[in-house]
């Protein structure tokens, strides 16, 4: 059995596309990161310590197990999911006419094995008004996403461009996952 250690509606959604049937245990982990992590690997690292949670447990050992996490990186910095408005504001106003890097760290631990990569996606911003920040915020869209947004919403409004995968964006990046899965386990 497949389980994805992740209770994100958006990663559940996009898993399907992947395989048809799986299960949903959502990984209890500390997600603090150790001192001197690079922001490039800190997702990776995560998804590490969420798919191990779930797969080192008894009734697990012998599923496939998907953990994930997302960053949205600026400047060498995390953005990590807004505290408030003021933080979605401020977030938003950084990365406004700016190119930033989404990074999903996906980790596949199954039957012993285990195998992690990160898929790295850089998106454009266009330059964004005050009253175009604001009219997003008020959707309360930017309130549950690294970055303060999201591009499979409203947040689509704000993105010039992107290089590399979409999916990446939204939260799993599918094509590179099934490719991984595949030489694991299906």
């Amino acid at each position: 059995m497949v389980i994805l250690a992740s209770a994100s509606p958006r990663r559940q959604e996009l898993l399907k596309l992947v395989v048809k049937e799986f299960s949903v245990c959502p990984a209890d982990v500390d997600e603090t990161l150790p001192e001197g992590i690079s922001a490039e690997n800190a997702a990776e690292f995560l998804a590490v310590k969420k798919a191990r949670a779930v797969a080192d447990s008894p009734e697990h050992m012998y599923d496939s197990v998907i953990g994930c996490d997302t960053v949205v990186i600026l400047d060498g910095e995390i953005m990590g999911k807004p505290r408030d408005i003021n933080c979605a504001r401020e977030m938003l106003t950084k990365l406004s006419g700016r190119v930033h890097k989404v990074i999903t760290g996906v980790c596949i631990c199954s039957r012993g094995k285990q195998q992690s990569f990160s898929e790295v996606t850089e998106v454009e911003f266009y330059p964004l008004t005050d009253n175009e920040i604001e009219d997003y915020i008020i959707t309360g869209d930017p309130m549950d996403k690294a970055g303060a947004y999201g591009i499979q919403s409203e947040g689509c409004m704000l993105v010039k461009g992107i290089k590399g995968d979409f999916f990446n964006v939204v939260g799993l990046p599918v094509s590179r996952l099934k490719r991984e899965l595949e030489k694991m386990v299906l």
